[in-house]
Order: structure tokens, then C-alpha cells, then sequence
């Protein structure tokens, strides 16, 4: 996760050099284990699963009407089992091997890696990624790769086929997450990498990706029965705070552990989490308090998620400032769509996913271009480069990733429809998916 481009700043590139076997290479020719950097890297592998499960899941399950609790912490959790056999099979090698790729050279391995890690071929005990084992980076990057399918699953709650949600998460995961992934994150040769798009921990990769994806899925689905007209309130906003609390907390593991070491770095970067984190929060609720007269305590979980997604692009180049500004423009941009342009424009995005991750997403991405600057407290820019030039690198890696994610989406949803049908019937519908889906229920009267 670590976007950063050869060339930048001596200052950026110090960092991350290390990151990559490629780059370690150029930096030292024979890197070392380093024990703290491992020991570091595994606590915040076990952040990022726990933000899927249970974080997620339990933001999520408190949202929906009790009918449909168990649907998703079912599908959070079948997203887990399945995205990492994936990932040991082949998702690892898709997005981190580099085979045939060269800097400036834009071909098919600028898009998308290799095989040559399949089935993980070449992870051994002895492999290391910069100075941790390549067991431990693998396993890391397969927790990012958990929760960004996992994410939009909000966007289409309590109306899709579980089994059309399996397989649109397997083929979505193959075709859309890895090839991101491989762009941004792979090094010299990824096509975002060579274009400079800064992206820390995955504000592209992971937020407007799958936010993108969601607002595409709800649209294809169609609107829950009875929507807008129907209340849908959520059934029980205590797991929504418990969850929303636990991704906070784990999203320490996401963002100061893509420095993949235990440094200086990690250590800005958790500050700045923390700091954009609780700016949201408050520019949330306060923003809803002055449109509707009370504050919620939904608005506020909201919010704080709103931040936590705008920060993790810049997460390894802002400064405390720079946290600051990121974190008020979330709160108050991604209430707005999720309050406002929701309602004007009629989509039933059930969970906000579009609202608060794409839309977050789009914010960090954009201000990560200011805010990495030194001007404004960040770590600086590439030698030659001005704010505005790296804005609007940042707006061509958004509009690249909006572009992709949702062509790509809406295809495979079609396919997925046309072979096993995308959405439960009316009558399973207002059964509940708990029932209808899975023949068990959250609560017993």
C-alpha cells in the first residue's frame, strides 16, 4: 500500500524503498529480517482481519432491519474464507508479481501481474518482502484484498442471492481488486505506479473501488421493496457503534502498517489516522446536528468511518494539518451525499457504502495531493512537482479507478444475472434473507 513513485522527494522515497524485493534490491543487496518490523506487521495483519470480522460486520448487521442481520454477517464472513483461498491461489500473484514489468513501459503486466507466485510458489519460510517474510506481506495484503469486496455488500443489503453474491465476489475479486492492486501498489511497470497516482494504504484500491462497485450493484439490483416509501430504520445501532468502534481501532493495522516497518512513518501515519478520524467524526455531527436539530449517534460512526477512508491515501504523506483538513472535508462532503445527493438522485444504496467510501475515497485521493506537501505539512512532493500538477495526477488515478471498477461491475452483475439470477424474490424479500437465504434467524421472540 505504500504509493509512492521513484523520483518523489528523498524524504518520500527513504520510506518506502524497502517495500517492494525490487526496490529493496536497489537499496541493499541483501536485506535482513528485521524482528521488530515482523513483530509489528503481524499485529497489524490481525488489525486488518479484525476489521472485517467482526468490525464490518457487525456495522453492517446493526443497519439492516433484524430480519436480515444474519445475511450479513453470513456474507462478511463467506467473504473471508473465500477471498483467501483466492488470494493463496492466485489473487497474491495477480496483484504483487513483476514479472515482465519495466519502468515506463506500459504493457499487459502494467495492468495486471503474473503467475508466478500461484499457489504461492517461491513463499517459503526464508522469503522476505523488504525486512519482514514474505509470509507475513502476503498475509497482510490478503486482509486488504478480505475487506474491499467485503465492503460493498452494504450498498446491496437485504436483496441479493447468496449465491450470486459468492460468485460475483470471486469474479469481481479476479478481475477488479487484483488489477488495481497490481497498478498502484506493484512498483515500477504498475500503469497508476508510472503515472505517480499517490495512494499510501487505498484510497483507491480499496475505497473508491469498491465504493464505485456498490453504487453500480444498487443500481443493477433495483431499489428494496417499499423504498423510500417505507421506513427502514436500523434495527440496532449498538452493534453499528461496536462495529464502527473495532474498525477505528483496526485501521491502525491499515494504514501505519503499509509502512511495512515499525518507523517514523508508521508512527505519522497512525497519528494522522487518529487525527483526520475524530475531525470527521465531529464534522459529521455537527453537520447534521445544524440540518436536522439533533445530533445522531449513526452520524457519528458515520462520520468517523468517512475519515478514516478520506486519510488512508495520504495516511504516509500528510502531516497533523494536513489530517485535519482531509478529516472536516470527509465529514462534511460524505454527509452530504449520503443525507442529500442520495435522496435527490433516488438510489438505494442501503448502507451508504457509495456515499461514504467512494465519495471519502475521492476526497483523501484528491487532497492527498496537497496535503503531502510540504507547504501544508507533508513529507513532500516530487522534485519538479507542483500541487497542482500532483492534483491532478490524483484525479486521472480516481477517474481511472471509477472508470474501471464500474464498466467492469456492471458487466460481471449482468453475467451473474443472466446465469443464476442476482436478486431474492419479492416473497423472500419481505421473509427476510436470514430466513429465506440461510433458514435460521438473528433473534427468537
Amino acid at each position: 500500500m505504500f504509493k509512492q513513485l521513484q523520483g518523489h522527494s528523498s524524504a518520500l522515497m527513504t520510506g518506502f524503498l524497502g517495500l517492494l524485493p525490487s526496490l529493496a534490491l536497489a537499496e541493499e543487496a541483501t536485506p535482513a529480517l528485521d524482528s521488530g518490523d515482523t513483530a509489528w506487521m503481524l499485529t497489524s495483519t490481525a488489525l486488518v482481519l479484525f476489521m472485517t470480522i467482526p468490525g464490518l460486520a457487525l456495522f453492517y448487521a446493526g443497519m439492516v432491519r433484524s430480519k436480515n442481520v444474519l445475511s450479513v454477517l453470513m456474507q462478511c464472513f463467506a467473504i473471508t474464507a473465500l477471498i483467501s483461498v483466492l488470494w493463496a491461489l492466485y489473487g497474491y500473484s495477480l496483484a504483487f508479481d513483476t514479472t515482465g514489468m519495466e519502468a515506463g513501459v506500459t504493457n499487459f503486466h502494467s495492468f495486471v501481474g503474473g503467475l508466478g507466485h500461484a499457489f504461492l510458489s517461491g513463499v517459503t519460510v526464508d522469503s522476505l518482502t523488504a525486512t519482514v517474510p514474505e509470509s507475513v506481506f502476503m498475509t497482510f495484503q490478503m486482509t486488504f484484498a478480505i475487506i474491499t469486496p467485503a465492503l460493498i455488500v452494504g450498498a446491496f443489503a437485504e436483496r441479493m442471492k447468496f449465491s450470486a453474491l459468492l460468485w460475483f465476489m470471486g469474479i469481481w475479486f479476479t478481475f477488479i481488486y487484483a488489477p488495481v492492486a497490481h497498478m498502484v501498489w506493484s512498483g515500477d511497470g504498475g500503469l497508476l505506479w508510472d503515472l505517480g497516482v499517490l495512494d499510501f494504504a487505498g484510497g483507491t484500491v480499496v475505497h473508491i473501488n469498491a465504493g464505485i462497485a456498490g453504487l453500480v450493484a444498487c443500481l443493477v439490483l433495483g431499489k428494496r421493496k417499499g423504498y423510500p416509501a417505507t421506513a427502514m430504520p436500523p434495527h440496532n445501532l449498538t452493534l453499528t457503534v461496536v462495529g464502527a468502534s473495532m474498525l477505528w481501532v483496526g485501521w491502525f493495522g491499515f494504514n501505519a502498517g503499509s509502512a511495512v516497518a515499525a518507523n517514523g512513518t508508521a508512527g505519522m501515519a497512525m497519528a494522522v489516522t487518529q487525527i483526520a478520524t475524530a475531525t470527521a467524526a465531529l464534522a459529521w455531527m455537527f453537520s447534521e446536528w445544524f440540518s436536522h436539530g439533533k445530533p445522531s449517534v449513526l452520524g457519528i460512526a458515520s462520520g468517523a468511518v468517512a475519515g478514516l477512508v478520506a486519510i488512508t491515501p495520504a495516511s504516509g504523506t500528510a502531516g497533523p494539518m494536513g489530517a485535519i483538513l482531509i478529516g472536516a472535508a470527509a465529514g462534511v462532503g460524505c454527509y452530504l451525499a449520503a443525507a442529500k445527493l442520495k435522496r435527490a438522485l433516488g438510489y438505494d444504496d442501503s448502507l451508504d457504502v457509495f456515499g461514504v467510501h467512494a465519495v471519502g475515497g475521492i476526497i483523501g485521493a484528491i487532497l492527498t495531493g496537497v496535503c503531502a506537501a510540504s507547504t501544508f505539512g507533508g513529507i513532500g512532493l516530487a522534485d519538479g512537482m507542483t500541487i497542482g500538477g500532483q492534483v491532478w495526477i490524483q484525479t486521472m488515478g480516481v477517474l481511472f479507478t471509477l472508470v474501471y471498477s464500474g464498466i467492469g461491475s456492471f458487466i460481471i452483475l449482468k453475467i451473474v444475472d443472466v446465469i443464476i439470477g442476482l436478486r431474492v424474490t419479492e416473497e423472500q424479500e419481505s421473509e427476510g434473507l436470514d430466513v429465506s437465504q440461510h433458514d435460521e434467524r438473528g433473534y427468537i421472540l
